[in-house]
């Protein structure tokens, strides 16, 4: 239990500042869905240069997130030697990158669409380099424990970005698309600077051994990372090119700013990962590993079943994250949800590969997922649209998570608690159609009402059956 306490506390920490993170960067969304409208599309633009930019960061980091954290909690290891090794290799991958991008710039802005846009390639490519630079000693900070100076930099980051967006397109009422990039490119080199003290002491290593052991166990990473980052990227970079319409980008806008409101699952996602991978690679030689990890997942259910309701519930308030212009694709929010869902489950299922060595399945699962994915996009999208983007996304996930689960039983079997987290998985599903229903039926308030009765109904059943106000720090003893 005290490891789970731990656990929740890094979470919360991580989670407060990629939570309030994500919400203020949210500022950005209505910014530029007013100031772009949808038939622009200006947004599609954004869009769809932040799904190449998220895919090249993976490919970039290759995989080195994960190995410095299993290279690093090895006993025989140095974990000094293992930060610097790792920081080493990816500035000169980063470094390699922004040279080819600038060689051969033209061609890339012609097969990219940007051919009168170049600026808009090779900002983006120097921001990516030093955001995989960066994934390094943001790393570091984890291992050492440092979740406040990690969610401090994070937060820095998105502030400065929203406040300098705010300066072009509301005070200075600025309409170029471009400059949402060369803001990010100030942004992050300014982060950059903060990260003296990980990098004062650092010095250059290239210790060949050390290199061979790191590029074995992290290629499998790198096609699991790019599977996975094509999961979810793979619709925005495909849809200007297999859309069958003159308004890809005003489409392909609508779409990616309804799933904005759907990210609230990347965001308790992505906080429970920071904390869980170092988590898992130091808990596995405890005895009781597995039951932890069986536990943290059904947590890890219940809390997104719960954000999924709360999102259903009041999708009449947070559709006004968006310019209204957009508000056709709200259809597309719930199945993001689900697919975001699946996405954390199949995240948290993917350690018992990592934990003996064995990230070529991940590969081989992300891979399957993936073509799916595409396959969904290719045959739909020429007649659904974005709707294809949002069921590919579905299917894909559902379908990594659900070989990962089988596979990993035999490899590597842990005692989940399924019956327990089916019966909330059917209890959030009979929610959700009840909120689907108050929401076209009634009006503004009392779909907001029943939906509130709803939500506070399978927020006590949680109470009741797993998570006891007694047993809770602090409010704990007003309940015993």
């Amino acid at each position: 239990m005290a490891n789970l306490k731990s656990l929740a506390k890094d979470t919360a920490i991580y989670g407060l500042s990629s939570i309030i993170g994500r919400f203020l960067n949210y500022l950005l969304v209505p910014l530029y869905t007013v100031k772009l409208a949808a038939a622009s599309g200006g947004y599609g633009v954004i869009t769809n240069i932040y799904a190449y930019t998220a895919l090249l960061l993976v490919i970039l980091t290759y995989g080195m997130e994960t190995t410095f954290f299993r290279f690093a909690n090895k006993e025989e290891e140095n974990p000094r030697k293992v930060y610097a090794t790792t920081l080493t290799m990816i500035s000169i991958t980063s470094l390699l990158f922004i040279a080819l991008v600038l060689l051969f710039i033209g061609p890339l802005s012609r097969f990219m669409g940007y051919a009168d846009h170049p600026s808009y390639v090779w900002v983006m490519a120097v921001v990516v380099a030093l955001d995989a630079f960066q994934a390094i000693p943001f790393a570091y900070l984890r291992y050492q424990k440092r979740p406040v100076k990690f969610a401090t930099l994070k937060l820095l980051f998105i502030i400065l970005n929203i406040a300098l967006n705010i300066i072009y397109f509301v005070v200075m009422n600025g309409k170029d698309v471009g400059y949402a990039f060369y803001i990010n490119l100030v942004c992050t080199g300014t982060i950059t600077f903060f990260f003296y003290q990980e990098l004062r002491d650092f010095r250059i290593s290239l210790d060949k051994a050390l290199i061979h052991r790191m590029l074995r166990y992290s290629w499998p990473i790198l096609v699991l990372g790019i599977a996975g980052i094509l999961n979810q990227t793979a619709d925005k970079i495909l849809f200007p090119y297999i859309y069958q319409g003159n308004d890809a980008h005003a489409q392909l806008g609508i779409y990616g700013a309804a799933s904005k409101i759907a990210m609230i699952m990347a965001m308790i996602t992505q906080a429970f990962r920071y904390a869980y991978e170092p988590f898992v690679f130091g808990k596995a030689k405890d005895k009781d590993s597995k039951e932890t990890y069986a536990k943290a997942m059904k947590y890890f259910v219940i809390f997104t079943l719960l954000a999924f309701l709360a999102v259903v519930g009041y999708i009449n308030i947070l559709r006004y994250i968006i310019g209204h212009d957009y508000w056709e694709g709200l259809k597309v929010v719930p199945i993001v949800m689900a697919a975001e869902i699946m996405m954390g489950v199949y995240f948290n299922l993917s350690f018992w590969y990592k934990l003996i060595d064995k990230t070529i399945w991940g590969a081989v699962f992300s891979g399957i997922g993936c073509l799916v994915l595409i396959l969904v996009n290719i045959l739909f999208v020429p007649r659904y649209g974005y709707m294809a983007c949002a069921w590919g996304g579905f299917a894909g996930y559902a379908t990594a998570m659900t070989l990962s689960y089988f596979v990993g039983q035999k490899k590597f079997p842990i005692d989940y608690p399924l019956k327990e987290m089916l019966v909330y998985l059917v209890t959030a599903i009979v929610c959700y159609v009840i909120m689907q229903q108050v929401n076209g039926r009634l009006s503004f308030w009392a779909a907001l009402v029943v939906n509130t009765l709803i939500l506070t109904g399978f927020l006590a059943y949680i109470i009741k059956k797993d998570l006891p106000l007694k047993g809770l720090p602090v409010i704990g003893k007003y309940f015993r």
